[in-house]
């Protein structure tokens, strides 16, 4: 009889023990919930955040800034009339001055074309002008070298400006990857959690049962109790750090209906890492060295140009004069001139202030890019070193689970038949359940480091992202 009942309560407990081991993919199998993937996550997350709406919004005013920063070359149409008082005879005398002006600014050449006609004060017929003036800089902007600098700092200006929109939009892109990878690992935590509790409670119940049948000891009862009660308090906690994620979640993809989504595994980011060939490539061909660059560029133009600016504001003139009577310039005289025009200030302390400012700041930046280059070296190598390590301890963790497994099944065994004590059988549950957590753990921050090394080495969004906006 008592062979009986052991052989009863053996496949009693095994059952249990089968029921802890596949307990996370029943629970799986009978979710009933919609489940949403990285894809579709980080979709509806970019098309109804308006996070990602500020990011694409900097790049509008870039495509104003070379109208807004370089010399105007519109036509100018000024228009001016007066009348001059005599005092000392009883009339007025009426002036109107029309002119046409326009600079050409990748030339530095002015043109205007001005007439006048005026009312004379000693003949009576009125007087009238018609001049056509060019200006041409040859020292300071000589044929528009000035602004031709200029505006190649404003297109490198603009140039780092979009990395810079591509930065950010990498960097929420990795935040949200990282999110759901965070919303995943909760998710598993808390299926772990519950299957732990259920099958425990099962085994409780058993245990209950045996004590009423003079088998089970008081202590085995409350040891049993105690270990429920354990796995409750961490299904309860599970669940809050789930639900406080899912809101994150649910709040990126505006998502407000009563039904929420649970999420799925997600596929490894990306293939596997090889430092030298990656670090290679991302020296030779990616955005952050790109920028650096730039800005050496950058600051070697303004140095240039605070040079340009130290040299007097000199202009050759080139003209045509028109001089005649009313306003068909009649018996006109005629004049062609030339001449040049010159303004030097004296001491030139300002623009010499800037000119070696500038030369300061462009050393600085070539310095500061010299630390950026071994800071990122070492940076990506650290990080290599992490994602090698993860890859191991999940390799690790793979075959803990796998062991834990098989002396949870043989412990469940050992105990109904008396040959190990309920701690033993206890602390097996524990290990299981702690191998399990830390899987997902190991598998989850992998990912998030393999997100981290695309974003590092740019390649977690292509230059091209914002023109497809």
């Amino acid at each position: 009889m008592k062979k009986i009942q052991r052989n009863k309560l053996a496949c009693t407990v095994l059952c249990i023990t089968t029921y802890l081991l596949i307990a996370p993919s029943l629970a799986a199998a009978q979710n009933t919930l919609p489940s949403l993937s990285l894809k579709d996550f980080i979709q509806g997350a970019t098309k109804n955040d308006t996070n990602f709406e500020t990011i694409l919004i900097d790049q509008l005013p870039l495509q104003y800034r070379r109208d807004a920063l370089l010399p105007d070359g519109d036509v100018i149409l000024s228009v001016k009339h007066q009348h001059n008082f005599y005092l000392d005879q009883d009339r007025s005398n009426p002036e109107t001055t029309l002119s046409l002006s326009k600079l050409f600014p990748y030339s530095g050449t002015d043109i205007s074309l001005s007439y006048n006609k005026a009312s004379s004060a000693l003949t009576a017929s009125d007087s009238s002008s018609l001049q056509l003036l060019i200006s041409q800089p040859i020292a300071q902007n000589a044929f528009g070298k000035g602004t031709r600098m200029w505006d190649q700092i404003i297109g490198i200006e603009n140039e780092v400006s979009r990395y810079q929109i591509v930065e950010a939009y990498e960097d929420y892109l990795a935040s949200l990857t990282a999110a759901y990878y965070n919303w995943y690992s909760a998710y598993e935590d808390l299926k772990v959690s519950q299957a732990s509790y259920q099958s425990n409670q099962k085994l409780m119940d058993n245990i209950l049962e045996r004590q009423r049948q003079k088998i089970a000891l008081p202590i085995d009862v409350n040891k049993m109790e105690l270990l429920l009660i354990g796995k409750r308090e961490n299904v309860i906690i599970q669940q809050e750090i789930y639900d406080n994620i899912s809101n994150l979640i649910f709040k990126a993809i505006r998502h407000k209906t009563a039904r929420p989504y649970t999420p799925l595994n997600p596929p490894s980011p990306t293939r596997d890492v090889t430092f030298d060939q990656d670090y290679e490539k991302f020296t030779q061909s990616s955005r952050t060295y790109k920028t650096l660059r730039l800005l050496e560029q950058q600051g070697s133009l303004e140095v240039s140009k605070a040079a340009d600016d130290l040299l007097p504001s000199t202009n050759l003139l080139l003209g045509y004069k028109l001089n005649g009577e009313d306003w068909g310039i009649k018996n006109d005289e005629r004049t062609y001139f030339a001449g040049i025009s010159l303004r030097w200030p004296v001491g030139r302390s300002v623009d010499k202030a800037k000119h070696r400012i500038t030369q300061i700041e462009h050393k600085k930046t070539v310095l500061s890019n010299q630390n950026k280059y071994e800071e990122l070296h070492t940076n990506l190598k650290n990080l290599f070193l992490q994602i090698r390590r993860e890859q191991k301890l999940i390799a690790i963790s793979e075959k803990k689970i796998q062991l834990a497994e098989a002396i949870l099944k043989d412990e469940a065994e050992n105990y109904s038949f008396g040959k190990v004590s309920l701690n033993d059988y206890i602390y097996a549950v524990n290990r299981a359940d702690e191998n399990r957590f830390s899987h997902t753990k190991h598998t989850v921050q992998l990912n998030k480091l393999l997100v981290e090394w695309l974003r590092l080495t740019d390649q977690l969004v292509s230059e091209g992202v914002l023109d497809k906006r």
